[in-house]
Protein backbone atom coordinates (compact mmCIF):
# COMPACT_ATOMS: atom_id res chain seq x y z
CA UNK A 1 0.00 0.00 0.00
CA UNK A 2 1.73 3.54 -0.80
CA UNK A 3 1.39 6.88 0.92
CA UNK A 4 0.63 9.86 -1.66
CA UNK A 5 0.00 13.66 -0.33
CA UNK A 6 -0.96 16.92 -2.52
CA UNK A 7 2.39 18.24 -1.72
CA UNK A 8 4.08 15.89 -3.98
CA UNK A 9 1.40 14.77 -5.80
CA UNK A 10 1.48 11.70 -8.86
CA UNK A 11 -0.06 11.97 -11.97
CA UNK A 12 -3.82 12.01 -11.86
CA UNK A 13 -4.14 13.28 -7.96
CA UNK A 14 -7.10 15.10 -8.46
CA UNK A 15 -8.75 12.41 -9.98
CA UNK A 16 -8.87 9.73 -7.82
CA UNK A 17 -9.10 12.08 -4.84
CA UNK A 18 -12.47 12.97 -6.11
CA UNK A 19 -13.32 9.49 -6.10
CA UNK A 20 -12.34 8.39 -3.26
CA UNK A 21 -14.54 11.85 -1.98
CA UNK A 22 -17.33 10.87 -4.21
CA UNK A 23 -17.74 7.21 -2.34
CA UNK A 24 -16.84 8.43 1.25
CA UNK A 25 -16.13 12.02 1.88
CA UNK A 26 -17.90 15.52 2.43
CA UNK A 27 -17.71 18.71 1.24
CA UNK A 28 -15.57 19.68 4.03
CA UNK A 29 -12.78 17.09 2.46
CA UNK A 30 -13.12 18.31 -1.41
CA UNK A 31 -9.89 20.01 -2.71
CA UNK A 32 -11.86 23.13 -3.15
CA UNK A 33 -12.81 23.76 0.44
CA UNK A 34 -8.91 23.46 1.46
CA UNK A 35 -8.50 26.22 -1.08
CA UNK A 36 -10.86 28.01 0.11
CA UNK A 37 -9.81 28.00 4.00
CA UNK A 38 -6.17 28.36 2.66
CA UNK A 39 -6.92 32.10 2.18
CA UNK A 40 -7.57 32.49 5.96
CA UNK A 41 -5.01 31.39 7.73
CA UNK A 42 -5.18 27.45 7.73
CA UNK A 43 -3.03 25.36 4.80
CA UNK A 44 -4.35 22.27 3.37
CA UNK A 45 -2.68 18.82 2.55
CA UNK A 46 -4.28 15.78 1.09
CA UNK A 47 -3.11 12.38 1.94
CA UNK A 48 -3.91 8.99 0.85
CA UNK A 49 -3.63 5.38 0.73
CA UNK A 50 -3.42 3.45 -2.71
CA UNK A 51 -3.22 -0.45 -3.90
CA UNK A 52 -3.03 0.15 -7.73
CA UNK A 53 -4.49 3.03 -9.06
CA UNK A 54 -7.35 3.30 -6.57
CA UNK A 55 -7.64 5.74 -3.77
CA UNK A 56 -8.70 3.71 -0.48
CA UNK A 57 -8.49 5.49 2.24
CA UNK A 58 -7.74 9.45 2.80
CA UNK A 59 -7.83 12.79 4.60
CA UNK A 60 -7.47 16.58 3.63
CA UNK A 61 -5.65 17.71 6.60
CA UNK A 62 -5.83 21.94 7.50
CA UNK A 63 -2.85 23.35 9.48
CA UNK A 64 -3.12 26.23 11.22
CA UNK A 65 -0.13 28.39 12.95
CA UNK A 66 0.80 27.84 17.00
CA UNK A 67 3.54 30.00 18.87
CA UNK A 68 6.93 28.77 18.56
CA UNK A 69 6.76 27.12 15.14
CA UNK A 70 4.02 24.32 16.13
CA UNK A 71 0.56 24.11 14.62
CA UNK A 72 -2.84 22.55 15.31
CA UNK A 73 -3.57 19.89 12.66
CA UNK A 74 -7.55 19.33 11.63
CA UNK A 75 -9.74 16.81 9.65
CA UNK A 76 -12.49 18.37 9.02
CA UNK A 77 -15.72 15.49 8.59
CA UNK A 78 -13.01 13.11 7.98
CA UNK A 79 -11.19 10.72 7.75
CA UNK A 80 -12.32 8.85 4.44
CA UNK A 81 -12.28 5.24 4.02
CA UNK A 82 -13.92 3.36 1.43
CA UNK A 83 -13.75 -0.21 3.29
CA UNK A 84 -14.44 -0.87 6.95
CA UNK A 85 -10.89 -2.83 7.07
CA UNK A 86 -9.12 -1.98 10.58
CA UNK A 87 -6.15 -2.63 8.10
CA UNK A 88 -6.89 0.13 5.97
CA UNK A 89 -7.61 2.23 9.68
CA UNK A 90 -4.47 1.88 10.87
CA UNK A 91 -2.29 2.53 7.94
CA UNK A 92 -3.94 5.65 7.22
CA UNK A 93 -3.45 6.89 11.29
CA UNK A 94 -0.04 5.93 10.64
CA UNK A 95 0.52 8.23 7.57
CA UNK A 96 -1.49 10.98 9.30
CA UNK A 97 1.14 10.87 12.32
CA UNK A 98 4.14 11.04 9.67
CA UNK A 99 2.95 14.03 8.21
CA UNK A 100 1.03 15.93 11.55
CA UNK A 101 4.92 15.30 12.91
CA UNK A 102 6.67 16.57 10.00
CA UNK A 103 4.60 19.88 10.50
CA UNK A 104 5.35 19.91 14.38
CA UNK A 105 1.38 19.40 15.33
CA UNK A 106 0.68 19.17 18.74
CA UNK A 107 -1.92 17.33 18.37
CA UNK A 108 -4.35 16.30 15.28
CA UNK A 109 -8.33 16.88 15.84
CA UNK A 110 -10.57 14.72 13.28
CA UNK A 111 -14.29 15.04 13.46
CA UNK A 112 -15.33 12.08 11.13
CA UNK A 113 -18.54 12.03 9.17
CA UNK A 114 -19.79 8.86 11.43
CA UNK A 115 -22.98 9.18 13.07
CA UNK A 116 -22.43 8.47 17.14
CA UNK A 117 -22.05 4.65 18.14
CA UNK A 118 -20.16 2.20 20.71
CA UNK A 119 -18.17 0.72 17.51
CA UNK A 120 -17.24 4.31 16.00
CA UNK A 121 -15.75 5.53 19.37
CA UNK A 122 -14.19 2.02 19.85
CA UNK A 123 -12.19 2.64 16.62
CA UNK A 124 -10.84 5.76 17.57
CA UNK A 125 -10.16 5.37 21.32
CA UNK A 126 -8.48 2.39 19.92
CA UNK A 127 -5.93 4.55 17.30
CA UNK A 128 -5.15 6.41 20.37
CA UNK A 129 -7.63 9.56 20.29
CA UNK A 130 -9.57 11.17 23.08
CA UNK A 131 -12.41 12.83 23.22
CA UNK A 132 -11.47 16.93 22.00
CA UNK A 133 -12.67 19.48 24.66
CA UNK A 134 -13.40 21.34 21.60
CA UNK A 135 -16.00 20.70 18.48
CA UNK A 136 -16.08 22.50 15.98
CA UNK A 137 -18.49 21.36 13.35
CA UNK A 138 -21.99 20.95 14.64
CA UNK A 139 -22.18 17.69 16.33
CA UNK A 140 -25.99 17.74 16.25
CA UNK A 141 -28.18 17.90 13.77
CA UNK A 142 -31.33 17.07 11.96
CA UNK A 143 -31.30 15.03 8.29
CA UNK A 144 -34.30 15.29 5.38
CA UNK A 145 -34.26 12.30 3.45
CA UNK A 146 -34.01 13.87 -0.45
CA UNK A 147 -34.59 10.55 -1.82
CA UNK A 148 -39.12 10.29 -2.20
CA UNK A 149 -40.10 12.54 -4.91
CA UNK A 150 -41.32 15.90 -3.51
CA UNK A 151 -44.91 15.15 -2.95
CA UNK A 152 -43.62 12.43 -0.46
CA UNK A 153 -40.62 15.24 1.07
CA UNK A 154 -43.92 17.57 1.59
CA UNK A 155 -45.91 15.18 3.55
CA UNK A 156 -43.46 14.43 5.68
CA UNK A 157 -43.01 17.79 7.10
CA UNK A 158 -45.52 19.50 9.67
CA UNK A 159 -48.55 20.70 8.32
CA UNK A 160 -47.76 24.33 8.90
CA UNK A 161 -44.37 24.17 7.25
CA UNK A 162 -46.21 23.13 4.28
CA UNK A 163 -48.81 25.57 4.66
CA UNK A 164 -46.10 28.33 4.89
CA UNK A 165 -44.05 27.14 1.79
CA UNK A 166 -47.25 27.07 -0.56
CA UNK A 167 -48.13 30.53 1.43
CA UNK A 168 -44.93 32.07 0.40
CA UNK A 169 -45.63 31.67 -3.11
CA UNK A 170 -48.76 32.65 -3.16
CA UNK A 171 -47.79 35.95 -1.54
CA UNK A 172 -45.49 36.72 -4.09
CA UNK A 173 -41.87 35.42 -2.67
CA UNK A 174 -39.33 34.84 -5.38
CA UNK A 175 -36.26 32.57 -5.00
CA UNK A 176 -33.64 32.61 -7.23
CA UNK A 177 -29.69 32.34 -7.11
CA UNK A 178 -27.76 35.66 -6.00
CA UNK A 179 -25.17 37.49 -8.78
CA UNK A 180 -22.40 39.14 -8.09
CA UNK A 181 -24.82 42.13 -7.84
CA UNK A 182 -26.63 40.56 -4.77
CA UNK A 183 -23.62 39.38 -2.27
CA UNK A 184 -23.53 42.88 -0.81
CA UNK A 185 -27.30 42.97 0.49
CA UNK A 186 -26.55 38.91 1.25
CA UNK A 187 -23.71 40.33 3.98
CA UNK A 188 -25.68 43.45 5.43
CA UNK A 189 -28.81 40.35 6.22
CA UNK A 190 -26.09 38.63 7.61
CA UNK A 191 -25.28 41.17 9.67
CA UNK A 192 -28.54 42.31 10.95
CA UNK A 193 -29.19 38.55 11.51
CA UNK A 194 -26.39 38.30 13.85
CA UNK A 195 -27.39 41.32 15.37
CA UNK A 196 -30.75 40.75 16.07
CA UNK A 197 -29.58 37.06 17.25
CA UNK A 198 -26.77 37.26 18.87
CA UNK A 199 -24.47 35.27 16.77
CA UNK A 200 -20.55 35.40 15.63
CA UNK A 201 -20.12 36.40 12.24
CA UNK A 202 -17.22 35.79 10.09
CA UNK A 203 -15.31 38.40 7.91
CA UNK A 204 -17.56 39.77 5.01
CA UNK A 205 -14.62 38.95 2.99
CA UNK A 206 -14.90 35.02 4.33
CA UNK A 207 -18.51 35.13 2.85
CA UNK A 208 -17.27 36.39 -0.53
CA UNK A 209 -14.50 34.07 -1.34
CA UNK A 210 -17.29 31.14 -0.24
CA UNK A 211 -19.17 32.38 -3.15
CA UNK A 212 -16.50 33.28 -5.35
CA UNK A 213 -14.56 29.86 -5.13
CA UNK A 214 -17.40 27.09 -3.74
CA UNK A 215 -20.44 28.61 -6.28
CA UNK A 216 -18.38 28.29 -9.91
CA UNK A 217 -16.92 25.11 -9.01
CA UNK A 218 -20.63 23.61 -8.98
CA UNK A 219 -19.92 23.40 -5.21
CA UNK A 220 -22.53 25.35 -3.86
CA UNK A 221 -25.05 27.96 -4.45
CA UNK A 222 -26.54 31.56 -2.87
CA UNK A 223 -30.56 31.53 -2.60
CA UNK A 224 -31.76 34.53 -2.21
CA UNK A 225 -36.31 35.22 -1.02
CA UNK A 226 -37.65 38.50 -2.81
CA UNK A 227 -41.06 40.14 -2.36
CA UNK A 228 -40.92 42.53 -5.42
CA UNK A 229 -37.47 44.78 -4.84
CA UNK A 230 -37.37 44.05 -1.21
CA UNK A 231 -34.39 41.27 -0.06
CA UNK A 232 -36.34 38.81 2.80
CA UNK A 233 -33.86 36.05 2.71
CA UNK A 234 -30.88 34.18 1.55
CA UNK A 235 -29.67 30.81 1.98
CA UNK A 236 -25.96 29.48 1.17
CA UNK A 237 -26.13 25.58 0.84
CA UNK A 238 -23.19 23.26 -0.46
CA UNK A 239 -23.77 19.86 -1.68
CA UNK A 240 -21.06 17.20 -2.56
CA UNK A 241 -22.32 13.66 -3.98
CA UNK A 242 -24.63 12.41 -1.29
CA UNK A 243 -25.29 15.57 1.13
CA UNK A 244 -26.74 18.95 0.49
CA UNK A 245 -25.57 21.02 3.80
CA UNK A 246 -27.24 24.21 5.00
CA UNK A 247 -24.43 26.39 5.75
CA UNK A 248 -25.11 29.72 6.20
CA UNK A 249 -28.42 32.08 6.85
CA UNK A 250 -29.76 35.49 6.85
CA UNK A 251 -33.04 37.19 7.18
CA UNK A 252 -34.55 40.84 7.47
CA UNK A 253 -37.55 41.32 9.87
CA UNK A 254 -39.40 43.04 6.64
CA UNK A 255 -42.40 41.31 5.48
CA UNK A 256 -41.56 38.20 7.88
CA UNK A 257 -45.72 37.49 7.17
CA UNK A 258 -44.85 35.88 3.70
CA UNK A 259 -42.60 33.15 5.26
CA UNK A 260 -39.74 33.72 3.18
CA UNK A 261 -37.65 31.32 4.88
CA UNK A 262 -39.92 28.04 4.67
CA UNK A 263 -39.76 28.67 0.96
CA UNK A 264 -36.17 29.39 0.93
CA UNK A 265 -35.76 26.04 2.88
CA UNK A 266 -37.82 24.46 0.25
CA UNK A 267 -35.67 25.78 -2.45
CA UNK A 268 -32.52 24.72 -1.25
CA UNK A 269 -33.72 21.11 -0.80
CA UNK A 270 -35.02 20.95 -3.96
CA UNK A 271 -31.30 22.25 -5.31
CA UNK A 272 -29.65 19.88 -3.74
CA UNK A 273 -31.73 17.23 -4.87
CA UNK A 274 -31.39 18.26 -8.25
CA UNK A 275 -27.96 17.53 -7.83
CA UNK A 276 -28.08 14.05 -6.57
CA UNK A 277 -27.97 14.26 -2.93
CA UNK A 278 -30.14 12.10 -1.02
CA UNK A 279 -29.84 13.93 2.48
CA UNK A 280 -30.53 17.42 3.48
CA UNK A 281 -28.02 18.23 6.38
CA UNK A 282 -29.88 21.51 8.43
CA UNK A 283 -26.19 21.60 10.30
CA UNK A 284 -26.96 22.21 14.04
CA UNK A 285 -29.24 21.77 17.04
CA UNK A 286 -28.86 22.31 20.56
CA UNK A 287 -26.47 19.17 21.37
CA UNK A 288 -28.96 18.47 24.26
CA UNK A 289 -31.38 17.07 21.42
CA UNK A 290 -29.22 15.02 19.71
CA UNK A 291 -28.08 13.15 23.31
CA UNK A 292 -31.80 11.90 23.61
CA UNK A 293 -33.51 11.82 20.21
CA UNK A 294 -36.18 9.98 21.44
CA UNK A 295 -37.42 12.95 24.07
CA UNK A 296 -38.05 15.08 21.05
CA UNK A 297 -40.43 13.06 18.60
CA UNK A 298 -43.01 14.92 17.90
CA UNK A 299 -42.51 17.19 20.91
CA UNK A 300 -41.75 20.98 19.98
CA UNK A 301 -39.42 22.56 22.69
CA UNK A 302 -40.66 25.87 24.78
CA UNK A 303 -37.70 27.71 24.64
CA UNK A 304 -36.98 29.75 21.94
CA UNK A 305 -33.27 30.96 22.49
CA UNK A 306 -29.98 30.51 20.96
CA UNK A 307 -30.15 26.90 19.39
CA UNK A 308 -33.67 26.23 20.44
CA UNK A 309 -35.23 28.75 18.48
CA UNK A 310 -33.09 27.26 15.58
CA UNK A 311 -34.58 23.70 16.37
CA UNK A 312 -38.16 24.68 16.49
CA UNK A 313 -37.54 25.98 12.87
CA UNK A 314 -35.52 22.93 11.49
CA UNK A 315 -37.73 20.05 13.22
CA UNK A 316 -41.08 21.10 11.56
CA UNK A 317 -38.97 20.16 7.83
CA UNK A 318 -39.72 16.07 8.87
CA UNK A 319 -36.00 15.41 9.29
CA UNK A 320 -34.07 12.78 11.42
CA UNK A 321 -32.08 14.09 14.81
CA UNK A 322 -29.13 13.01 13.76
CA UNK A 323 -25.93 13.10 16.19
CA UNK A 324 -22.29 12.41 15.10
CA UNK A 325 -19.31 11.08 17.17
CA UNK A 326 -17.95 14.57 17.74
CA UNK A 327 -14.16 16.17 17.70
CA UNK A 328 -11.29 13.95 19.13
CA UNK A 329 -7.94 14.46 19.63
CA UNK A 330 -4.23 12.53 19.09
CA UNK A 331 -2.10 14.38 21.02
CA UNK A 332 1.82 14.29 20.05
CA UNK A 333 3.00 17.21 22.63
CA UNK A 334 1.15 16.40 26.10
CA UNK A 335 3.08 19.58 27.27
CA UNK A 336 1.16 22.16 24.72
CA UNK A 337 -1.62 20.10 24.59
CA UNK A 338 -2.01 20.95 28.58
CA UNK A 339 -1.80 24.86 27.81
CA UNK A 340 -4.15 24.57 24.40
CA UNK A 341 -6.77 23.24 26.87
CA UNK A 342 -5.96 25.87 29.64
CA UNK A 343 -6.39 28.37 26.97
CA UNK A 344 -9.72 26.75 26.22
CA UNK A 345 -11.22 27.06 29.65
CA UNK A 346 -9.89 30.53 30.13
CA UNK A 347 -11.98 31.37 26.65
CA UNK A 348 -14.99 29.93 27.92
CA UNK A 349 -14.74 31.29 31.48
CA UNK A 350 -14.64 35.36 29.61
CA UNK A 351 -18.09 33.74 27.35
Amino acid sequence: MKVYTSAAPPPDFRRRWLALSYDAGHLLQHPMWGQFKEEFGWRALRVALAEGEEFLAGAQILFRPLPLGMTLAYVPRGPMLRYDDPRLWQALIRALDEEARRWRAVFLKVEPDWEDDESARQRLHAAGFRPSPQTIQPRSTIHVDLTPDPDTILARMKPKWRYNIRLARRKGVLVRPAEARDLPIFLRLMEETAQRDGFALHTPEYYRRAWEILVPAGLATLLMAWYEDIPLAALFVGAWHRTGIYMYGASSQRERQRMPNHLLQWEAMMWARSRGCTVYDMWGIPDEVGEHPEKWAGRTPERKDGLWGVFRFKQGFGGRIVRMVGAWDRVYNPAAYLLYRAFLKVRGSRG
